[in-house]
């Protein structure tokens, strides 16, 4: 959710959708209304921001892959029968996570097809809204077991489909949503005295900061106090994230939280600081990131949860439902607060995990991910919940299915949160990738920002402004974010530098713009390394982790022991090179020349693959014999910096590529003395 500030924008209505159903198409930006607080930025409109390069390529390859057809791929639950559909299958979250993800994708790319294919699931949501206020099928499905409950209306998959009622009107202006989301609200308050958040399943309790959002973004167009009080009830019934982040040990013990519900629900106490701006909500934030660091916490950004929270062994599985809501999450806290951080560690998680975790032809995927990981095979791991041993290995519905429903929102939102509007009326770029952006500036002028870069492998990011009318002459303020792995930053306008900027900070250029005027931002970037679990070392450039190149094999396995609809095949992936070895110890003032950046390309179309990687770094190690695998996955890591540790003789230079680049990896090193 994003409060909206009071700016004229024109948007033009969906070609689908009939004069009938769009009453009045959304022409502004709107601000805060009191007593909410004002955030710092202000999400744009839905489409309003056009990936260009490798990340339109993503979202591609999610149309023609799996985000575009989940219904024929997965057709026993995302076909004609689901519940939101009004059919007899599913019923609970999984199609309206799909569309949580095929929405925003289908209005970014201007597909008719993909837009058309989405308006059922909207039109069936609306028009069978009882007159109480429901919506949604009359009962649920069993999350798990596939057990019907004829009573049950659990909250928890409302808070999906409310998400996606949310980006449809952002997209189009239908009005219906508005009426829709004020007849369901008035239930809640009415209903959730008597059947709280957990009444039916615990799920809606861990999650209903996803709920209050929408609450918040509803009060901001409409005004209704009876939205405020609501908030406080669900804040109420919400898990109290804010008291367990700063006062007990939820994130330094094992199994304490299910890794996903923590993901998505952390937000909540940053979401609830919009209407109660405490420092404990946004202090409690702080607290939570900083333990996750120390405690759970891998190179890639995410944290050992497989399923439930599990340390910081970089054997340890990350769930890609993980990934894509820890991205909203931090998407929702930039926004709300202004703290750089999420931005810095919302590129670390899309630029890093999530590439690796979804295949390249975008129809399979890997439940778990580990940081090191050096085969991929159907075997029972170290996780706390093993799914048949298909964890692992890429398939459409290997591990747990709620991932396969799930995956489609992270690069859709990603491009959504890559520009903002400000309070002053003006721009902010604070996620960095090649994208074009329509904004409204100054009040009323119409504004169109081209940004090319090859970031994040490389350092050089240009924008160029345009106006409808070449002689249009306007003031107002572009804001530039600085990552905090960058000491010194440097900024030109026009050819001419006129700031530099020190790691953290926001540049705002406050000037006079015309049509060309070209801004050019370089964020030098240098190597750098970081200490994680038992000592090990990160090596890391820009927003970028560099892990071991391993040779690949692939295997096709035929699945005969899972039900027909998990798939005929699914991909395991084996060791071709050796994994186990050591990097040499090298002093900081050394680095640069210790790891030696080579063959620098532009990014293709698609560069996430070994073959495709735009940049590879060359440094020296040793194989670390007594590192073998154990149930098929790296052994105990061997503490870094022990006197005397056993190595081979010999070093070997070792090529290191992006993580996002990866299969098979090696992120999280031991450190070997130089004899």
């Amino acid at each position: 959710m994003r409060i909206k500030l009071t700016l004229t924008l024109a948007l033009a209505a969906c070609t689908l959708c009939s004069s009938a159903q769009v009453k009045s198409m959304p022409t502004q930006y709107t601000m805060a209304k009191a007593p909410l607080r004002q955030s710092p930025y202000i999400e744009l409109p839905l489409g309003a921001i056009k990936p260009q390069g490798w990340l339109r390529e993503m979202l591609v390859r999610a149309k023609n892959g799996a985000t575009g057809n989940l219904d024929k791929l997965y057709p026993l639950v995302m076909g004609k029968r689901n519940g939101w559909l009004g059919g007899d299958g599913d019923m609970w979250e999984r199609g309206p996570y799909w569309i949580d993800g095929l929405l925003p994708l289908a209005y970014i790319l201007q597909d008719k097809a993909l837009i058309a294919k989405v308006q059922p699931w909207i039109e069936w949501s609306i028009k069978t809204q009882r007159p109480d206020g429901y919506f949604g099928p009359e009962h649920d499905l069993g999350p798990e077991r596939g057990i019907q409950r004829d009573n049950a209306q659990d909250w928890w998959p409302k808070m999906v489909m409310l998400k996606v009622m949310q980006q449809y009107y952002s997209a189009t202006g239908d009005n219906r949503v508005i009426n829709l989301m004020t007849k369901y609200f008035k239930y809640q308050l009415k209903e959730l005295p008597s059947k709280p958040l957990d009444h039916w399943t615990f799920w809606a309790r861990y999650r209903g900061g996803d709920n209050l959002a929408m609450v918040y973004w509803l009060y901001n167009i409409t005004g209704d106090k009876f939205l405020l009080d609501l908030g406080d009830l669900i804040h109420k019934q919400t898990f109290d994230y804010t008291n367990a982040f700063l006062n007990t040990d939820l994130l330094s013990t094992d199994y304490s939280i299910h890794g996903v519900n923590l993901a998505e629900g952390m937000k909540e106490p940053i979401i609830y600081y919009q209407h109660h701006p405490e420092a404990r909500y946004t202090d409690a934030m702080v607290k939570a990131f900083k333990d996750l660091r120390k405690f759970d916490e891998s190179v890639p950004g995410l944290f050992g949860a497989d399923e439930s929270l599990h340390g910081n062994n970089p054997t340890q599985g990350s769930e890609l439902c993980t990934a894509v809501e820890m991205m909203y999450t931090l998407e929702n806290g930039l926004a709300i607060t202004g703290d750089l951080n999420y931005a810095d560690h919302l590129e670390r998680i899309a630029f890093n995990a999530l590439p690796t975790q979804i295949s390249a032809d975008y129809n399979t995927h890997q439940y778990f991910q580990q940081a090191n990981q050096v085969m991929l095979t159907r075997q029972t791991r170290n996780f706390d919940v093993n799914h048949d041993g298909t964890d692992v290995c890429y398939g459409l519905l290997t591990g747990y299915p709620c991932c396969t429903s799930n995956m489609h929102q992270g690069w859709p939102k990603f491009v959504q949160n890559l520009w903002y509007a400000t309070p002053d009326k003006g721009i902010a770029a604070l996620v960095y990738s090649a994208s074009k952006v329509d904004a409204v500036v100054a009040g009323n002028t119409k504004v169109n920002i081209k940004e090319e870069t090859n970031y994040p492998f490389d350092e050089a990011i240009k924008f160029t402004i345009s106006f409808d009318k070449k002689e249009t002459t306007v003031a107002f303020p572009f804001e530039l974010r600085v990552p905090k792995w960058c000491t010194l930053a440097n900024v030109k306008v026009n050819g001419s530098e006129v700031q530099q900027a020190k790691a953290g900070e926001t540049v705002k250029l406050n000037r006079t713009w015309k049509s060309g005027d070209v801004v050019e931002l370089t964020l030098p970037m240098h190597i750098f390394k970081n200490t994680w679990y038992e000592n090990s070392m990160s090596v890391e450039r820009g927003p970028i982790v560099y892990a071991l190149k391993i040779g690949e094999q692939e295997k096709q396995v035929q699945n005969t022991k899972d039900p027909q609809e998990y798939g005929s095949t699914y991909l395991e992936v084996l060791p071709t090179t050796p994994w186990n070895y050591g990097l040499i110890r090298v002093d900081d003032n050394k680095l640069a020349e210790a790891y030696k950046v080579e063959n620098v390309k532009p990014a293709g179309s698609y560069p996430w693959t070994q073959a495709a990687a735009p940049i590879q770094l060359k440094t020296k190690g040793r194989r670390i014999p007594t590192w073998q695998l154990y149930n098929e996955t790296a052994g105990p890591q061997p503490y870094g910096n022990i006197w005397n540790f056993v190595t081979d003789k010999n070093e070997e230079e070792l090529t290191l590529i992006p993580y996002g680049c990866t299969r098979l990896r090696i992120s999280l090193f031991p450190v070997i003395d130089k004899r």
